[in-house]
C-alpha cells in the first residue's frame, strides 16, 4: 500500500541555554495510506515532537518529511498554514469545544474559514456528526453532552474538511473506559472504511492495542514496534 507518510532521517534539536536538546535524532518512518497508528513512549521520549512535525506545527532541523508525496519540512510557516487547513485534522485529549456554541456550530467552525457557501457546510457538517453518531445531537450545546459525545463532536470536527491525514494527542486520556473504547473503534472505522490516515500519541496500552501498529519511543529513538494482532484493522 502507498505511503502517505514518508519520514526520512529527521533530527529535532533546539538549544536551552548551553544545552543542546535533541527530542528526535536522525528518524525515519513510513505509515501507510489509511494506516491507524500508535505512538508510544514515556516523557521526554520525543512523540509528541514527532506528532508535531508530522502536523506541519514544527519543522525538523534536518531531514525530510513528505505527506502524500509533498515536502512539507520546506514550506514556510505561512504555506504551513495553508497546507494545515487542508490536509489535516486535529484531536486532542480535551476537546476544546465552544460551550457557547452548539454541537453543529462547532463543527462548522473550521469551512468558515473556507470559501463554502451556507448550503454546503450544512451538508458537510451534518455528514460528519452523522458519521460519528451524533446525527440527533446537532443542536446539543457541550455542557448538555457527555465526555465521550464531546469528543466525538471534536473528531467531527476535525474530518469536517476532509482531510488525509488526522494527528490525535491522548484522544481518550480525558474517557472512562467506555467511552473511551468507543472512541477508539470509531477511530478505527475512519482508518478501516473511510481511508484516513491517524497517528495518535498514548500513554494508554489498551489504546495503542487498538491502532493497527504501535511504535515505542525512548530518547529520540524508536525501540519497539508491533503489529498488534488484537486491534484494529488486524482483528
Amino acid at each position: 500500500m502507498k505511503s502517505l507518510i514518508s519520514i526520512q532521517s529527521i533530527t529535532k534539536s533546539f538549544s536551552k541555554g548551553k544545552t543542546v536538546i535533541t527530542p528526535l535524532d536522525n528518524l525515519t518512518l513510513e505509515v501507510a495510506s489509511g494506516e491507524f497508528l500508535a505512538l508510544m513512549g514515556p516523557s521526554g521520549s520525543g512523540k509528541t515532537t514527532l506528532l508535531n512535525l508530522i502536523a506541519g506545527i514544527d519543522t525538523p532541523t534536518s531531514g525530510q518529511i513528505f505527506i502524500n508525496d509533498q515536502d512539507i519540512s520546506k514550506l514556510s510557516r505561512a504555506q504551513l498554514t495553508k497546507w494545515r487547513a487542508k490536509h489535516v485534522g486535529y484531536i486532542f485529549q480535551l476537546y476544546h469545544l465552544v460551550p457557547v456554541l452548539t454541537a453543529y456550530e462547532n463543527v462548522e467552525l473550521p469551512l468558515l474559514l473556507g470559501k463554502f457557501s451556507k448550503s454546503e457546510r450544512k451538508k458537510k457538517v451534518l455528514a460528519a456528526l452523522e458519521l460519528v453518531g451524533l446525527g440527533d445531537r446537532a443542536d446539543h450545546r457541550p455542557s448538555e453532552l457527555s465526555g465521550g459525545q464531546e469528543q466525538r463532536v471534536a473528531i467531527a470536527r476535525a474530518i469536517v474538511h476532509d482531510p488525509d491525514l488526522l494527528v490525535a494527542d491522548e484522544p481518550t486520556g480525558d474517557l472512562d473506559r467506555e467511552s473511551a473504547d468507543s472512541i477508539l473503534k470509531l477511530l478505527d472505522n475512519l482508518a478501516t472504511k473511510h481511508g484516513k490516515t491517524i497517528v495518535m500519541v498514548t500513554h494508554d496500552p489498551k489504546a495503542s492495542a487498538a491502532a493497527h501498529r504501535a511504535l515505542q519511543l525512548e530518547k529520540g529513538q524508536f525501540v519497539t514496534e508491533g503489529n498488534l494482532l488484537t486491534g484494529g484493522a488486524k482483528k
